[in-house]
């Protein structure tokens, strides 16, 4: 029981790095065109192509639940659950908390809470695919924590 409670929390970190590089290296790359419209709100719909990235997350994770499913990879399950748990934060701290798409955790002022915003305004600042910063999303840079 203690491998699989290990499992969740490696892949649940993991995945910090997989958001940090994905965000860099692919949506900031050669899948821009479904990520820039996050970047430029030129657009009316609710929805962003830059929603696809959690499809494809999700799509993932439920593979890695059908190799525990059908008993081929005993660790599947815990894997998946650790994508997924991943996935529930990223939307919780992203779409909810940062970007308000629910009008919901609009009080959260913590030490951390303002970190995650000020790192994540610094982001966004570049609407172009260049110059970057803040790829990741749970874990800030120190200098974000600074008054």
């Amino acid at each position: 029981m203690l491998v699989y409670i290990l499992v969740f929390i490696l892949t649940f970190c993991i995945m910090e790095f997989m958001a940090w590089f994905t965000h860099k290296y692919i949506m900031h790359g050669f899948l821009w065109s479904l990520h820039k419209d996050h970047h430029r709100k030129d657009h009316d719909s609710w929805f962003e192509r830059n929603d696809a990235f959690f499809i494809f997350y999700a799509l993932v994770s439920i593979g890695f639940f059908l190799l525990w499913k059908y008993q081929i990879l005993d660790i599947g399950l815990a894997i998946g659950l650790g994508i997924l748990a991943y996935g529930i934060a990223y939307f919780f701290v992203h779409d909810i908390f940062i970007h308000q798409r629910f009008k919901l955790l609009r009080n959260a002022n913590n030490r951390y809470a303002k970190a995650v915003r000020r790192a994540h305004k610094m982001h966004h600042k570049h609407l172009g695919k260049e110059h970057g910063e803040c790829f990741g999303m749970l874990i800030v840079p120190f200098k974000y924590f600074k008054k």
